[in-house]
């Protein structure tokens, strides 16, 4: 029977570092059941009988947000055979606060006092015989950085999961007086009812009027009323409701602790390292533009320099001469039939290509950002960025999401997973792929060059519609009852900095790169074998067969059928519908399948072979609006996968589809017809909607909020005639 051993800490306490060290590559990556959060788990490096699971990044077991719901709910539900408590050592004060609530569970624990170097080289001491005596278990310093002390703690976990249960049990008296004494009442009372090794924390949360433990244990009225007794005596007493009492007293508690078993070289106002560069990277006027420097640099290698170059020689050179031009030559000489060459170089290979393309720039991508991140200036960003989003209803955190998207929105749409609060990560999963990411700057520079010079104004207009399609979802959003309530606030914990691990940051890289591979490559490939088929077969003469001219396609027939939806934004035929649609698979597909339909066997990547027959076919206007639905519009298969995986649920999956492809729809139409009506096309039945569509957009943005912070509805007053 497999050994369980649960990882808890909060953020940031090198919680996810010591997994990797126990586990290795022996991991699995997945949700919980039912919610969005991160599911990791592993099995022990040299103990196939030992699992690890990593546990969400919490503060307290108090159910505030879900992580803490999810870790709780685990721990009480899954038992797990032992707990290794990551504690910060820089930090212990704020860390030892979720202990006290571990020990309280009565499941085996060890403490892991991590980032040991760091308290070394700062001069403190921490005495771990005095605070293992305190607490009644056993203390390990660690180094997950390095690598120091993980086994041994892991190894102390397994020995005490291998003891009888009981033995185990040795909770610290954090309370004291008449909060003891009311525990004790309640514990009395609920004991047979509970199981027992958890009687004094299922006590403890009853003391503190718990919602989910109320409604879980399901107790009598007369029982209730009975407990009640005890907690409002208590709090008469103290002059303080029960769940303040509790804190304050854990806090005295850890505090004394920390005064016998801590002694601080620097127990001034001196600063750290640490303070000493925060004031100036998250300075409110510096703040900004070094982090623009920052992000310049990291797309500028990623992206432009290095990115680029790797990414070119994969597609020209890997996939354009190497792989396709060989394997055209020989399906030639050997005489292959057209369908079977058609199907492996332009289904499959082409599927292929397209994801492999991007790794390159993907991969260099998650490397600058997994340095950013271990280094710890990740987390200073969504600080900065909070106080700018919150006034559109989105906390900070929404902004590291959006930065990402912009070269992909692939990991962009993964990134919301941070977000604690539901409401707040289900806005950002719908609006961040409204920034134009890398796949649809093709489509950009196809019509910048063909109908407007070349302009790079074009571009600059696509990413302002972007920011501000952003800014309108949120606040139109914020006002409805699936999204009411301010942005959760912004508590965050920020680490100390310190030199990246190179192991850490390669293993978050590939951990990323290998997820967006997987997911993309499988739909991607897909998808593509699907439109190579639609594409190159139809009827001719009541016969199916293959056809050279692509009007004849079913992909013809099925964009004749979906056309004139398009109409009224300006671009009602098959050719643009059938692009529209492939966009679906791959943004950058829009350029390819313009090649294709305009009879060009490659086009290169913005399209110049095509400008001229695209600036016959459209006007600057109608292309402007094909060009704005498809970047507004929902993202590619692979994005929406990962819509799809971090909702978690169908219904918000359509949902968000549903609102960007609307929300696209609304802006084209807009734009085309107003464009119409300013370029002398002359007033309309479609002006009117497009003027009435205006006039919902401004009342939906500046109407009053009717929804509370639950989304509960909330009547506007009745004002009386002495008010």
């Amino acid at each position: 029977m497999s050994i369980k051993i649960a990882l808890a800490g909060n953020p940031n306490s090198g919680k996810t570092t010591l997994f990797n060290d126990l586990t290795g590559s022996s991991q699995h990556v997945g949700n919980w059941p039912g919610v969005t959060v991160e599911k990791k788990e592993g099995r022990l490096k040299g103990h196939n009988d030992v699992i690890i699971q990593d546990l969400p990044g919490i503060y307290s077991l108090s159910p505030y947000t879900l992580e803490e719901v999810v870790s709780r709910q685990y721990l009480v539900n899954e038992k797990p055979d032992a707990i290794i408590d990551i504690v910060d050592g820089t930090n212990i004060e704020r860390n030892l606060y979720l202990t006290t609530q571990l020990l309280e569970l009565g499941i085996p624990t060890v403490i892991a006092v991590n980032m040991i170097d760091v308290v070394r080289k700062s001069g403190d001491v921490i005495n771990i015989r005095k605070l293992g005596e305190a607490l009644g278990c056993e203390v390990v310093e660690t180094s997950a950085l390095k690598g120091t002390g993980s086994r041994e703690a892991a190894e102390r976990a397994i020995a005490l999961a291998k003891k009888p249960v009981l033995a185990n049990i040795n909770v610290p008296s954090v309370f004291n007086g008449s909060v003891e004494h009311a525990i004790a009442h309640i514990e009395e009372s609920i004991e047979g009812k509970v199981d027992a090794r958890y009687l004094r924390w299922y006590a403890i949360k009853l003391f503190e009027r718990d919602e989910k433990v109320i409604e879980e244990l399901k107790l009598d009225i007369v029982l209730m009323e009975h407990l009640e007794e005890h907690i409002v005596a208590c709090e008469k007493e103290l002059d303080d409701d029960a769940e303040s009492i509790i804190t304050n007293q854990r806090y005295a508690y850890i505090a004394k602790l920390v005064q016998t078993a801590v002694k601080k070289k620097h127990t001034g106002q001196k600063l750290s390292l640490s303070d000493r560069i925060d004031r100036v990277v998250t300075n409110r006027i510096l703040a900004l533009p070094i982090f623009a420097l920052v992000m310049f640099c990291v797309y500028y290698i990623s992206i432009s320099t290095v990115g680029a170059i790797v990414t070119d020689w994969t597609n020209d050179t890997l996939f354009g001469e190497m792989i396709v031009g060989n394997l055209n030559g020989w399906f030639e000489s050997v005489n292959v039939a057209p369908w079977l060459s058609g199907l492996i170089v332009n289904g499959i290979i082409a599927g292929v290509g397209a994801v492999i393309g991007f790794v390159p720039q993907m991969l260099i991508l998650f490397l600058m950002l997994s340095i950013l991140e271990d280094v710890g200036y990740m987390a200073r960003v969504a600080f900065i960025m909070d106080r700018i989003f919150r006034r559109f209803g989105l906390s900070g955190k929404s902004f590291i999401p959006m930065l990402i998207s912009s070269g992909c929105g692939v990991p962009g749409v993964m990134a919301c997973r941070t977000i604690e609060n539901e409401r707040d990560r289900r806005m950002t999963i719908m609006t961040t792929t409204f920034i134009p990411c890398g796949a649809k700057m093709p489509i950009i520079a196809m019509f910048a060059g063909a109908l407007f010079g070349g302009s790079g104004l074009v571009a600059t207009s696509a990413y302002f519609i972007g920011v501000a399609s952003v800014i309108i979802s949120g606040v139109i959003l914020k006002k409805t009852r699936a999204f009411a309530g301010e942005a959760a606030p912004f508590v965050m914990e920020l680490p100390a900095y310190h030199v990246p691990s190179a192991k850490n940051v390669f293993h978050s890289t590939w951990e990323r790169g290998w997820s967006f591979i997987r997911r993309a490559g499988t739909i991607i490939l897909a998808s593509s074998v699907i439109l190579w088929f639609l594409q190159g077969f139809g009827f001719v003469d009541g016969a199916f067969q293959m056809v050279e001219d692509n009007n004849n396609s079913i992909l013809a027939a099925i964009g004749n059928v979906i056309a004139p939806i398009f109409t009224p934004v300006g671009f009602g035929n098959w050719k643009a519908t059938v692009a529209t649609f492939t966009g679906l698979i791959a943004k950058e597909n829009v350029v390819g399948t313009f090649g294709v339909l305009y009879g060009l066997s490659e086009v290169a990547e913005d399209g110049a072979e095509i400008w001229s027959n695209l600036a016959a076919d459209y006007t600057p206007l109608t292309a402007y609006s094909f060009m704005l639905f498809n970047l507004l519009c929902a993202p590619c298969f692979a994005a929406i996968g990962a819509i799809k995986r971090e909702m978690n649920n169908a219904k918000w999956t359509w949902a968000a589809i549903g609102y960007l492809c609307g929300y696209a729809y609304v802006i084209a139409f807009i734009v085309y017809q107003l464009g119409k009506l300013f370029a002398g096309g002359g007033f309309g039945v479609g002006t009117v909607f497009a003027i009435a569509a205006v006039i919902s957009l401004v009342y939906l943005l500046l109407r009053k909020n009717r929804y509370g912070e639950y989304g509960e509805y909330l009547p506007e007053r009745k004002v009386t005639a002495n008010a």
